[in-house]
């Protein structure tokens, strides 16, 4: 099941004004995660053997790598704002790792709610089920670990050698370099280890509610390809780390006085292009470095064409809204992706719940399809009055006339 990784409740609104590239690239996950749970609870008959739902499940392979991208991104915006605080890389670290646990504690708690409204048919393990919150959330601890330890490194290494400039001159640019090569580093490290992971080098050793965050074997004594363990899928948020410290940092270009965005992100593009070709020509060669290889599911060769796919979609997203319709009036896919977590929490019971909005595996494309539109349009109005209602001041206000004498 495609999850959300929601701008991090925290982390996708770090500043006043917001990215609306990275909001629109965020609802487009919404709503391709939207049509992937849709026709996979709803349709049923011959609908469900048909290629429109494999077409459907194969879009399905993109909100969750789309979600953990961006959550990468979110996290490089907000660490660098951090490091520009002149914060210390045990206060970067510590703040990070909190925004990390407040979204591990969301997903727990997701995870409670869903056990609770299926109560009596779902099993006891589906509280310790591995899903997309629950490793945006360690991928999110996982960075802050990784861009605190790099800082740490860095300012000892400047300390030695007496740089003359300042720390934060220094912190803002070179440092950016190192947490972004790292970054890289981890996530071809995260994917050369996913292989052997699920198979050979598998820790069968560990508790199974443990080995599941490693492999996603779950309690079914085997890896399963719907969980969402470390490896691979945490390699989506270090290639999503890599790529906001180099895009925010401008670290491209000698002159980094000026915003060189769409340069960047054209260069991604075209990187993207080129790891989508190699991948392509390695997963056909005869070239084999694994006993066993699976393609759809375990191979490096698969996550370098979708972390390309994603470079490729950050591009066409930043043009858009750039230069296209998506900030000229409305934009649904902008409102969604401003409150990600709260419409994935709220469409899932309406998808797969007991208030399923339509029978389940009973119903024919159209039907599926005009659900589908009426989940789309539910959830913008959600968005909607969650985002243009001041709440607290409602609640306030409430308060305090209830306080005040007659």
């Amino acid at each position: 099941m495609n999850t959300p990784a929601q701008s991090t409740t925290t982390v996708a609104a770090p500043v006043a004004s917001r990215l609306a590239w990275i909001d629109w690239m965020r609802g487009l996950a919404c709503v391709l995660m939207f049509q992937t749970h849709c026709y996979d609870s709803w349709l049923g008959g011959a609908a469900r053997n048909s290629r429109f739902l494999v077409g459907s499940q194969l879009l399905g392979t993109l909100p969750a790598p789309l979600f953990l991208f961006l959550a990468g991104i979110s996290f490089a915006l907000v660490t660098g704002k951090l490091i520009r605080k002149n914060l210390s890389p045990a206060e970067i670290t510590l703040t990070m790792v909190r925004r990390g646990a407040e979204i591990l504690a969301f997903g727990l708690l997701f995870r409670l709610q869903e056990f609770i409204i299926s109560w009596g048919w779902a099993p006891w393990s589906d509280l310790l089920r591995v899903d997309v919150l629950n490793i945006i959330g360690l991928s999110m601890i996982m960075m802050a670990l990784l861009c605190g330890f790099v800082l740490y490194v860095w300012g000892r290494a400047l300390t030695l050698v007496r740089s003359e400039r300042s720390s934060a001159a220094s912190n803002g640019g070179h440092s950016g370099f190192a947490i972004a090569a790292a970054a890289i580093a981890t996530t071809a490290l995260i994917a050369l280890l996913t292989p052997p992971l699920y198979t050979t080098w598998r820790p069968t050793w560990l508790p199974w509610p443990l080995e599941s965050y490693i492999d996603g074997c779950h309690n079914l004594g085997a890896p399963q390809p719907w969980l969402f363990s470390i490896f691979p899928w945490a390699a989506f948020a270090f290639a999503g780390l890599a790529t906001g410290f180099i895009l925010f940092n401008n670290l491209l270009f000698k002159d980094r006085t000026c915003n060189r965005s769409t340069e960047t992100l054209a260069i991604f593009a075209a990187t993207g292009v080129i790891a989508i070709l190699v991948a392509y020509l390695l997963d056909h060669s005869s070239i084999h470095f694994y006993s066993v290889y699976n393609y759809w599911h375990t191979s490096p060769n698969f996550l370098m064409m979708r972390v390309g796919l994603l470079l490729a979609i950050a591009f066409l997203s930043y043009a858009w809204c750039r230069w296209g319709l998506a900030t000229r009036g409305f934009s649904p896919l902008i409102q969604l992706g401003q409150t990600s977590l709260l419409v994935y929490w709220v469409h899932i019971d309406f998808v797969y719940g007991r208030i399923s909005l339509l029978t389940k595996r009973a119903q024919s494309i159209s039907n599926a399809s005009r659900g589908l539109l009426e989940i789309i349009v539910f959830m913008v109005v959600l968005s909607l009055l969650r985002t243009k209602i001041d709440w607290k001041r409602i609640y306030w206000k409430k308060l305090r006339q209830r306080v005040q004498p007659a």
